[in-house]
């Protein structure tokens, strides 16, 4: 931009020069708002040295600068005498602040409502956050409001298109309009700004005091909101960045602007400056760890970089130099906005204030509420240069500009105080909330049309505008009046100025003295007295203060209906109410005038935690069920009655006892936590009822009590446990068998007040505090003598007792009422085979105590005879295995199954000693589905592998062979190429470190040796793996003792991948032998037992696998079951066929063919890696790093999980797809989210499915999500649910035509034909009338499909004859004739269309739809007469034409 002339009227010079002509011509025009006359657009130097005036303007400007300059030099004493005089003649009371004006420096004035006009920018604070709009305060004790239509274009379009019906079109097909539902999701104001924040405002209204509510905001009590009507603002950065140019933008800049939209590597942004667009890269917002911003979003930018062509803007978000960045220089005054902080220069000082000069050319203002607050002479002296912030300026000529230097508007903070004994600073509405009393407050100044500036004890100030200092009328205050400087009052705090960081007190003695200054000064539960101010309809209205007023419901005008109100209640009269409901969010408070709850004494309840169990209050009956009551105490607290607890008889009908509004007399009997309800008893709120203890921690299980009979229902019998008066239940069947009678007899019986003995607690219920009792069984022949306890049990003593419960680590046998022993299954016999493990049921056996354990207060028992009777002579068969130092490699041991998992068994073999056998451990051959061979507590032998006492750990096998150990392998004895097996150790950015089995060496595998494909992004890859996975890596280098390992699919031939994948089931979690509870399951599996077995088939020659069979059945390593009936095969044909088909040297012909395979195989491998379908974790993540955005590949990963019973990880795997997947492909994640919901449908529980439906109906569009989980619903026959499902939906979407057809069609499909077609009315009354048309066309098509064809046909029949030019509709009813195979009804039809009036084309499409039917269904003779026809129609038609 060329250098622009300074004007003669430039702002930086004291002399005032005449203007040119043009320039009043200039002036005399509307001005622009935001637009400065600093600059004028002439040429610096024309052409010649010339000037661009005429030498008119030229002489005139002469004369006028000598004529100033004059009057500056030699009139300057008359001018002091004239203001003397002036001031002198002026009352001291008029000297305010807002009237002085220094001698050299622009005039201190206040900003008020009349000096505000429309254009002005200004900076404020937001107060208030409402659902419509946001409450500003503004520099001078001003507000203001920002209609929510004001926030930014991009907002105000999602608003506009937020109700956009999704049918745009009748006539569209219903798959486009399938994929063109839409709904824009627009966020709350309270979700895009907070309280507290700065903004920049421009103003577009103002309005007079008083006027009509033209704002948005609607009625309101605040006087906060009130006030702010008369100022609305906006936001927009089109409105507020007007008037910058493109050379403003330099780095270091500060302005606002909105989100346009989301690119692929940024946030493109609107800055309202043509031709330049702002753009925000994510590493920003990351880097800034704020949240992501929003469509239509504000956001404070500062200027980071300008591209090479100024089209693009770079911004940052960065809060720190937003805040500190300054603005130096400027090329207009239009560029300057407000909130912008700039070098000042003070040029002179006054009482009210500073005079300051910006950035060398504009004149500046500081009045005494921004002033600093530790503000020194030397500190603020003229000359000094400061730092200040911009609050507006006004569009005059010069311009002026209001600033502030005040600590929290420059560090754009909130105002806060530090209170006494408190360690942090607290905000100022903290530490004095609205309705505070303040004691001796001080003032500061005076003005005489504004108010008193008062300073607190904590040095905060406040403000007490003129009409709040007296109940009388004060036209003006002096300074030597009751409220002259320095005196001290009495002050209540009314609200708070934040920008100005002022409170708004008032003296007033009335507003002292008031009881209620807000709704939440009024207590829940007390009673008050008001006035009645009006009644109507809805309510009676009462005035409780004068800004408080309090409302009593139709159904709380008293006890009993009453017929007229108005007698009871005139305006102007006083009465007596109790609160109710306290709602300051509504600014209301409910009243009530019942006098039962006026004059209760009884507990009142007003929250949650109010209500215990026992208490007896009074409720209002405000719902009536067929089943239950519901009643409301205080403030909106509720419960619900149950018909049974209404009284003691059954009552059929609670609406003939019972009406809304009734006051009942309740007892809280139970509280449920989960869901916050609290259940009450009319009929237990009586004086005589008994309250039971709910005290039950002194009730143990095992004691032996007595009880009272309290109450008997058709089940249980409740009781009353003596002497604790805990509540009891025992069972009538279990009371009845006792005393050997019939339960009808027992209940003609026993009678209330009974009392039973010798009742034992059995189970405890802590949330319902009650106790389930049963009769102590009868006393059985004892085969021990002596009773035996804890303290007295000695190890090695002969026990006796009673099998009572089995556990999976062996019975637990009662020895006495307070004693009990646990019996392990390797404890029973000395020979495993001969006994059962688990004996019986309520067997009684004799044991003997082989060691006691203190902390579980169990003994441990064994009944093998070499402990029983360890002076005779044992044959032991299993030997006792105590731990695992009792067992050394190769030993043979047998043992029994203790659980059955996924990648292997687990036997116990001793009493604390567990082993693992792997699934490649269990036969010498591979055999495919493995689970069925085995059950739990099965008999097995094997031999061990390894036993480690440190790590605890036991591996054994079923296999025969050499159980030698493996050589440690070294680094000499790796070569290049070799194959090895290993743990992960360590993750890092670079790669794996891999810990080689059976050896101590540690190798890396680099990121760029995971996967062949160049461009994957490894760092997924990486993702991919844990900590103690398990590898299987190739050796790619040897150096200097480092080795290097590769996992590239490349490296590895099918042979090893297929033995791998039997090799892979691995579990690496050590197993804790001590604790018999320790879960052997494993969260990663490398495999699939079934895809494994499918591709070991290939080369598994039949003949031979036969014979290892029937071999290992004869040398089978211990007891392992086989069913009869168990195949080899898939399928027994199949193994017939095998058989049949083998010749004698099938031997000899199987290897060749198992090279020629593997040959195939080696030469077409890189083509398999990418063909073959996916077959572990690895195979998934690699196929993903390639193809992130497949919802088919994320949903087969899903699937695989599934397989492995791995429910989490295929959650999780769901969740991670959600995040992977781009944002555009909205049909990929769509499918995600299904397959989510079919998960959780088939799996998971109702809430899991609920939240999982929540969270996809907030991501997609809402309407698709309903519809597929009610199909999911529907499709697993959980008809129930659909139905559910289908009406929630019907209720959100009743516009949608396709909502209301499929309901229809799910309940037809169910048969009920009834219920379908009670929808259709339903759907009309909901439907727009243009939608009915193809509504009802639906629902006839669905009777003929799925209903009766005839009711079809009637609907169709009124639709042609109400629109009967719909060729449409006629040709959908032909289509359903059709499938009836009616050709008489078909050719009605057609002669019936064809005498309508339409063009030659429509005609030809029905002629020759007709002629199709009458070949398809009709005859030839028919077809005959549709040409003859046809002939005729177009004869007739060219004749009338």
């Amino acid at each position: 931009m060329a250098a622009q002339k300074r004007a003669l009227d430039d702002s930086s010079s004291t002399h005032k020069t005449k203007k040119p002509k043009t320039s009043r011509q200039a002036e005399n025009s509307q001005p622009i708002p935001g637009i400065s006359n600093l600059t004028v657009d002439e040429v610096d130097f024309p052409r010649g040295g010339g000037t661009s005036f005429t030498p008119l303007e030229v002489k005139s400007i002469r004369a006028e600068a000598v004529k100033e300059a004059n009057e500056e030099l030699f009139n300057e004493s008359e001018l002091k005498d004239k203001k003397t005089k002036k001031h002198k003649r002026k009352s001291e009371e008029t000297s305010s602040s807002n009237k002085l004006k220094g001698e050299h420096g622009a005039r201190i004035e206040h900003l008020n409502y009349k000096r505000m006009s429309v254009g002005m920018k200004i900076f404020g604070q937001i107060i208030a956050i409402q659902p419509l709009a946001l409450i500003v305060s503004l520099p001078n004790q001003l507000l203001g409001h920002v209609p929510i239509t004001n926030i930014s274009s991009q907002y105000t379009s999602l608003l506009e298109r937020m109700d956009v019906d999704e049918d745009e079109d009748a006539e569209e097909s219903e798959a486009e309009n399938d994929e063109s539902e839409s709904r824009s999701k627009v966020s709350e104001l309270a979700d895009l700004f907070h309280k507290g924040q700065y903004v920049r405002a421009t103003v577009t209204s103002l309005h007079v005091p008083g006027s009509t509510d033209t704002t948005g905001l609607g009625k309101s009590r605040d006087e906060t909101i009130r006030a702010s009507r008369r100022v609305e603002l906006s936001l927009n950065p089109e409105r507020v960045n007007a008037g910058i140019h493109k050379s403003d933008l330099k780095a270091g800049y500060t302005l606002s602007a909105s989100v346009k939209s989301v690119e692929d590597h940024g946030y493109l942004l609107d800055l309202g400056i043509p031709d330049v667009s702002g753009f925000l890269a994510f590493k920003d917002v990351q880097s800034e760890n704020t949240s992501k911003p929003r469509l239509g979003q504000l956001l404070d930018a500062t200027v980071s970089s300008i591209s090479k062509n100024g089209r693009t803007c770079n911004v940052t978000l960065d809060p720190q130099a937003f805040i500190s960045s300054t603005l130096t220089e400027v090329s207009n005054v239009s560029s300057v906005l407000p909130g912008t902080l700039v070098q000042t220069l003070i040029t002179a000082v006054h009482p009210t204030g500073l005079n300051l000069q910006v950035l060398g050319f504009f004149d500046g203002t500081v009045d005494e509420f921004h002033l600093p607050r530790k503000m020194t002479e030397k500190s603020h002296k003229v000359g000094k240069k400061v730092k200040a912030r911009i609050l507006y300026y006004l569009p005059s000529t010069p311009p002026k500009l209001a600033l502030s230097l005040n600590e929290d508007v420059v560090g754009l903070k909130s105002r806060s105080v530090q209170p006494k004994g408190a360690d942090e600073p607290l905000l100022m509405q903290e530490v004095y909330p609205v309705g505070t009393l303040l004691n001796d407050v001080k003032v500061l100044r005076v003005e005489a049309e504004r108010g008193l500036t008062v300073q607190l004890d904590s040095h905060i100030d406040g403000f007490v505008h003129i009409s709040h200092i007296s109940d009388e009328h004060l036209p003006s205050l002096s300074n030597s009046g009751p409220w002259k400087l320095g005196s001290l009052h009495r002050a209540r705090v009314l609200g708070y100025y934040p920008f100005d960081g002022l409170l708004q007190l008032s003296l007033k003695p009335s507003v002292l003295e008031r009881q209620y200054l807000q709704v939440t000064d009024v207590l829940v539960g007390e009673i008050i007295k008001g006035t009645i101010k009006k009644l109507n309809d809805s309510g009676l209205f009462v005035s409780l203060s004068e800004n408080v007023d309090g409302v009593v419901w139709p159904n709380h005008f008293a006890d009993i209906a009453l017929k007229n109100p108005s007698k009871r209640f005139k305006a102007g009269a006083s009465i007596k109410c109790r609160v109710l409901v306290v709602d300051p969010e509504r600014n209301r408070v409910s009243l009530t005038a019942k006098k039962s709850l006026i004059e209760s004494e009884l507990p009142r309840i007003t929250a949650l935690q109010d209500a215990k169990i026992g208490v007896v209050t009074l409720g209002v009956v405000f719902k009536v069920f067929p089943k239950a009551l519901m009643v409301e105490f205080y403030n909106n607290v509720k419960a619900v009655i149950p018909s049974k607890e209404v009284s003691e008889e059954p009552v059929e009908n609670l609406s003939s006892l019972y009406t809304a509004g009734k006051v009942v007399k309740v007892r809280i009997i139970s509280l449920k936590d989960e869901d916050k309800t609290i259940i009450a008893s009319i009929r237990k709120s009586g004086a005589v009822y008994k309250t039971f203890n709910t005290d039950i921690s002194p009730i143990e299980i095992g004691n032996i009590l007595e009880g009272v009979v309290f109450e008997i229902h058709k089940e249980n019998i409740v009781l009353a446990l003596q002497p604790s008066n805990v509540r009891a239940l025992i069972s009538i069947n279990n009371l009845a068998n006792h005393r050997g009678i019939s339960p009808t007899q027992l209940k003609v019986i026993l009678k209330v007040g009974d009392q039973l003995e010798d009742l034992v607690v059995v189970s405890r219920n802590t949330e319902k505090n009650f106790v389930i009792v049963a009769n102590k069984p009868k006393p059985k022949p004892s085969h021990v003598k002596s009773i035996i306890s804890f303290d007295s049990a000695e190890i090695g003593q002969s026990v006796g007792g009673r099998v009572v419960r089995h556990t999976p680590y062996g019975v637990f046998v009662k020895l006495s009422s307070h004693t009990g022993g646990v019996l392990h299954p390797t404890d029973v016999s000395d020979d495993f085979g001969s006994a059962n493990p688990f004996p019986a049921m309520d067997s009684i056996l004799k044991a003997v105590v082989v060691s006691i354990d203190r902390d579980k207060k169990q003994l441990l028992l064994s009944t093998r005879r070499s402990r029983m009777y360890p002076d005779q002579a044992n044959r032991i068969v299993d030997r006792e295995i105590t731990e695992i130092a009792d067992l050394h490699v190769g030993a043979t041991v047998r043992g029994f199954i203790k659980s059955i998992t996924e990648h292997g068994l687990f036997v116990t073999i001793g009493r604390n000693v567990d082993a693992r056998v792997q699934i490649r451990e269990l036969f010498d051959d591979f055999v495919k589905d493995w689970k069925p061979r085995f059950e739990l507590h099965q008999l097995v032998q094997g031999r061990i592998l390894s036993a480690d006492a440190d790590a605890k750990k036991v591996e054994m096998t079923f296999r025969s062979g050499d159980l030698s150990k493996p050589v440690a392998l070294t680094v000499s004895t790796l070569s290049v190429g070799q194959h090895v097996e290993g743990v992960v150790k360590k993750i890092e950015d670079y790669g794996l470190f891999i810990q080689i089995d059976n050896s101590k060496i540690s190798g890396l595998c680099h990121k760029s040796e995971l996967s062949d494909n160049k461009d994957a992004d490894t760092t997924v890859a990486l993702r991919g793996f844990r900590e103690n996975d398990r590898v299987t890596a190739v050796v790619v280098g040897i150096k200097d003792k480092r080795v290097s390992l590769s996992l590239k699919p490349s490296c590895f031939s099918e042979e090893l991948v297929l033995e791998d994948n039997i090799d892979a089931r691995r579990d690496d979690e050590p197993i804790d032998v001590a604790d018999v509870k320790s879960s052997h399951s494993e969260d990663e599996e490398s495999s699939d037992d079934s895809d494994d077995g499918d591709e070991l088939r290939v080369d598994v020659d039949t003949q031979p696998q036969l014979q290892q069979s029937s071999s290992a059945s004869k040398t089978s390593n211990g007891p392992l079951k086989l069913s009869d009936d168990y195949q080899w095969f898939g399928s027994t044909v199949d193994a017939d066929t095998s058989l049949s088909s083998e010749s004698d040297d099938g031997d000899d012909e199987a290897p060749s063919k198992r090279k020629k395979k593997r040959k195939v195989i080696e030469e077409d491998l890189t083509a398999k890696m990418h063909s073959k379908s996916p077959e572990s974790n690895a195979d998934f993540e690699r196929l993903l790093l390639g193809s992130p955005n497949s919802s088919y590949l994320w949903i087969q990963y899903m699937s695989f999980q599934l397989q492995l019973s791995e429910l989490g990880k295929a959650r999780e795997i769901g969740r991670r797809a959600l995040e992977k997947i781009s944002f555009r492909e909205e049909v990929e994640k769509l499918n995600v989210w299904i397959a989510l919901l079919n998960l959780e449908n088939v799996y998971g529980t109702d809430e899991t499915l609920e939240k999982v439906f929540k969270d996809a109906a907030r991501a997609n569009d809402s309407k698709t999500v309903h519809l597929r989980l009610a199909s999911i619903l529907d499709q697993s026959d959980k008809l129930k649910k659909a139905e559910e499902q289908y009406k929630r939906t019907c209720k959100k979407f009743g516009l949608s035509s396709k909502v209301w057809t499929l309901f229809a069609g799910h309940y037809l499909q169910r048969g009920e034909i009834e219920e379908s077609r009670k929808l259709l009315p339903r759907a009309l009354q909901s439907l727009e009338k243009r939608k009915h048309l193809k509504t009802i066309s639906r629902f006839a098509q669905l009777e003929y499909k799925s209903g009766e064809p005839e009711r079809g046909k009637t609907l169709f029949e009124g639709i042609v004859d109400s629109h009967p030019k719909r060729w449409d509709m006629w040709s959908i009813y032909m289509d359903m004739e059709a499938r009836q195979s009616d050709i008489q009804s078909l050719r009605c039809l057609f002669d019936r269309v064809l005498q309508l009036k339409m063009t030659n084309h429509k005609a030809k499409s029905f002629f020759k739809k007709w002629l199709e039917l009458e070949r398809r269904l009709g005859d030839e003779k028919g077809a005959e007469a549709v040409k003859h026809k046809a002939v005729e129609w177009t004869q007739k038609s060219d004749n009338s034409s």
